[in-house]
């Protein structure tokens, strides 16, 4: 049985991925691209000065760096390490170039549905929440939408993609130390249950003081790996630019699978488009819908551009992304391994353990806000948290390929549903940023009313000019 449904799976996952996805996503990067004037470029300094001065929130709600803090613990994790070794082995180095095209082209998609997500958000007991299912609802004036997406969006995060870092944890860890995979998968759905029945305050601190260091860390790491090896630097490049046109194929199947691989994992790691990050980014404190919007976008770009090319130095400087039979957390403990020493993958799987359990407290939050979008019932809360612990505990012993494959599908559902949305709604979000530069070419702090927009409606938590 579980043989068939990763078949059925891996069959409409290459009907998605090979045709409609890559083109709605790359199609609508494009068009945010140019109809934003290339804004991942022209404001990126903006970007960096915006999230440093949003480090202090009010005395409700997310600080605008603990919600690019909570988006970050959903985005680095197990795409950055596993989902990486799984392109190359898959797609060959050239999909890490349409990694990084995806990333650089879907930062402004990671905008457009960061600063709706702003611009629609709503109070809730400890703050704001909202995100896609938020702004379908009261921007399109379609709650049907809504509905759909934050049932997609609760499977995908908070139980699917749970499952996926429970698995790559306990695979880690029974590849270096031998540990039995279920009595890990038991001690971790434990402890997040200690977590996740804290609220969110609790989950922002935590991601805020994990993704921190995590992140340091690992890139250390791979800089230390680039600098041992910085004459090999230049050959890896070409490689990896010669093999995304199929010129120089030293592993991997065909263009098409170079190309569908590269973005497949590139979108699973950084989540531009997808919709999951506008709901941390609803939940900050912040005088401009705009500003959250530029720190999502920042977090697309170091996403891919520096965690993510990481990992990719650190499989490709090494020899062992040529062997077939490796694939995933096994494919970049081997690498490390070579670089470092025989002590790698141990430290590698610690390092898994601490990054992905900080990708279980952002899809968690993710799967959450949309529950209560959908019924604010506690019931049904309860409901949810139980599930969750229950897919992590089945994500521990499952198989790794039907894991990533159900991860595969949910997401391009969550695509397709967001990427209309964000399109159709796209003209507010740009109308926004018009108002936003304008304020900052004039000296001020940008400060955002609902009637800056014209005709707009359904906002909830900006107050008008009048009665500022």
């Amino acid at each position: 049985m579980e043989q068939f449904i990763s078949t059925l799976v891996g069959q409409i996952n290459e009907l998605l991925w090979s045709n409609i996805l890559i083109i709605l996503l790359v199609g609508t990067g494009l068009y945010f691209t140019f109809r934003s004037r290339f804004l991942q470029f022209r404001l990126l300094k903006e970007m960096v000065s915006v999230l440093k001065e949003g480090k202090t929130g009010g005395s409700v709600g997310l600080s605008p760096f603990q919600a690019f803090c909570i988006s970050m613990a959903a985005r680095v994790g197990t795409g950055n390490i596993t989902g990486i070794a799984i392109a190359i082995a898959l797609g060959g180095p050239g999909a890490i170039f349409w990694m990084w095209v995806i990333a650089l082209i879907g930062a402004t998609s990671g905008f457009v549905e960061s600063t709706l997500a702003q611009i629609y958000k709503v109070k809730d007991n400890e703050g704001f929440r909202g995100g896609p299912a938020y702004y379908m609802e009261r921007g399109l004036k379609k709650r049907w939408m809504g509905v759909l997406f934050a049932i997609l969006i609760t499977l995908s995060f908070g139980l699917v993609f749970n499952a996926v870092q429970s698995n790559t944890i306990t695979v880690a860890f029974e590849n270096s130390f031998g540990i039995s995979r279920l009595t890990l998968g038991i001690i971790m759905t434990i402890a997040f249950a200690i977590i996740i029945f804290g609220g969110i305050k609790r989950i922002a601190k935590a991601s805020e003081y994990i993704v921190v260091v995590l992140a340091v860390l690992y890139i250390g790491v791979a800089l230390f790996i680039t600098l041992m090896n910085i004459s090999d630097v230049p050959d890896v490049l070409a490689l990896i630019v010669k093999s995304a046109f199929g010129l120089e194929q030293a592993v991997g199947g065909t263009f098409g699978a170079i190309i569908m691989n590269g973005v497949k994992r590139g979108l699973f790691s950084n989540e531009a488009g997808m919709g999951s990050a506008p709901n941390a980014a609803a939940a900050a404190v912040t005088s401009h819908p705009v500003k959250q919007g530029l720190i999502q976008a920042l977090g697309v770009l170091i996403d891919t551009g520096i965690i993510c090319t990481s990992s990719a130095f650190i499989i490709l400087l090494s020899p062992v992304y040529k062997q077939t039979d490796l694939s995933g957390i096994e494919l970049t403990q081997a690498s490390l391994a070579t670089h470092i020493g025989s002590w790698a993958p141990g430290f590698l799987a610690f390092m898994i353990l601490l990054f992905a359990f900080s990708t279980l407290i952002g899809n968690y939050y993710y799967g959450e806000t949309n529950i209560e979008f959908l019924n604010t019932s506690k019931t049904w809360l309860m409901v949810y948290r139980l599930a969750v612990l229950g897919m992590i505990l089945f994500g521990a012993v499952a198989k790794v390929q039907l894991v990533w494959d159900l991860a595969d599908l949910f997401m391009g559902f969550m695509v397709i549903v967001n990427l209309i949305a964000i399109l159709l709604l796209s003209k507010i979000a740009f109308s926004a940023l018009s108002d936003y530069t304008a304020q900052r070419k004039a000296g001020k702090n940008p400060q955002f009313y609902k009637d800056t927009i014209k005709d707009l409606d359904g906002v909830e938590c900006w107050p008008s000019s009048k009665e500022k």
